[in-house]
């Protein structure tokens, strides 16, 4: 994946995130991707930070769905 291309991705995870906590009443947990201090519009930053802010930014989302999912419920066919 390309530098810009993998920018752009950044700043769609980091729309889904702000979407995500309009939805969800506690903050979505990204403090590992606070830490690295690398946003979508850091476009001097490298390519491997980047991609290790895209990482980290995706595992905080996901977190916060399985935090809050609930038991599942099998699938029937009616």
């Amino acid at each position: 994946m390309k530098k810009q291309e993998l920018i752009h991705l950044h700043g769609l995870l980091a729309e889904v995130h702000s979407h995500v906590e309009k939805w969800e009443d506690d903050d979505v947990p990204l403090t590992a991707y606070n830490e690295l201090g690398v946003r979508p519009t850091s476009i001097h930053k490298s390519k491997t930070d980047h991609k290790a802010a895209v990482f980290k930014l995706s595992k905080g989302i996901t977190s916060s769905f399985e935090e809050t999912t609930q038991e599942r419920v099998a699938p029937k066919a009616d």
